[in-house]
């Protein structure tokens, strides 16, 4: 019996853990990074920055979301969205945390610089600050534009996984990170419609706190419509083709009848499908930039 409850609380513990790695979001910024190292190639990406820009990459972006924890901890506790979450309901303390995220981000950067390159290394760093450091510290809590200034961050993904096979900034990658870069505003101003009175508790200044819901409904919709404009570049540049114009107008429309949407509900439930569309565009947006890249290198016959 004593040990079945040792091996049950390893477990739980484990599951602490892999929690504070928010893997969903990791997973996203995983598969935004590999879509970038595959556009950075007219062939198959070579293994090695495949594997380890990969592993890099993805442990760094838990690294921060763990340290995100730690910050956030207790202004998480208040929130009911964030008060399970394991260092703000106490399951796992605050330095174990820490820690764990230090060897995480510090592994991380071995392998990039052991197995990738100095400059994906360098440039996964300042992610990381930029994230766990600059935004959750400091923007967070100083102004209203924090997720725009912020989700720069959120946005090198793309750039980092090109430089892991290429070894230098493209203007392409740095179209990827603009498309990104553009899309965080309405994607999370969605959600802080939704969660705007739990933001006001905390006095946390998310837009619609500070300017209300019904201006920061009209920035979620203007700013997609400077999305859907920064999508077609891509065409645009003869990065890519016919398929994933379609597929990036195609889902624009989407994206632009929630954001329309948003303008005229009076509840908070269009707000939460704006939210959860964003996050399917977003993965949908970059599966049609591969599936073009390969088109145009390997058309069917």
């Amino acid at each position: 019996m004593g040990s079945y409850s040792v091996a049950l609380g390893a477990a739980i513990q484990w599951r602490d853990y892999l929690g504070v790695c928010k893997l969903k979001v990791v997973a996203l910024i995983v598969f935004t990074a590999l879509v970038g190292m595959f556009l950075a190639v007219p062939g198959m990406v070579p293994w090695q920055p495949l594997i380890f820009g990969t592993l890099g990459i993805g442990m760094a972006a838990a690294s921060a979301a763990a340290i995100n924890h730690v910050v956030d901890r207790h202004v998480d506790a208040r929130m009911s969205r964030t008060a399970a979450r394991p260092v703000a309901s106490g399951h796992l303390t605050g330095r174990n945390c820490l820690v764990f995220a230090i060897v995480l981000g510090a592994l991380a950067m071995w392998v990039l610089v052991q197995f990738v390159n100095t400059l994906t290394a360098a440039l996964t760093f300042v992610s990381l600050i930029g994230y766990a450091v600059i935004y959750t510290l400091y923007l967070k809590r100083a102004t209203p534009q924090n997720i725009v200034i912020g989700g720069a961050a959120g946005a090198a993904p793309p750039v980092l996984g090109w430089t892991a096979v290429t070894g230098h900034v493209d203007p392409n990658a740095l179209l990827l990170f603009l498309i990104i870069f553009v899309w965080t505003p309405p994607h999370f101003w969605a959600l802080a419609i939704n969660r705007r009175n739990e933001y006001a508790k905390v006095n946390i200044p998310m837009l619609p706190v500070t300017h209300g819901v019904d201006f920061t409904r009209l920035q979620v919709l203007l700013y997609t419509i400077l999305l859907v404009v920064v999508t077609i570049l891509p065409y645009a540049t003869r990065m890519s083709g016919l398929v994933y114009l379609g597929g990036a107008l195609a889902l624009g429309a989407g994206f632009l009848y929630h954001a329309w949407a948003l303008m005229h509900d009076v509840s908070d439930k269009q707000a939460m499908k704006t939210f959860g569309y964003s996050i399917v565009y977003l993965m949908a947006l970059f599966a049609f930039l591969l599936v073009d890249h390969y088109l145009l290198f390997y058309p069917p016959m």
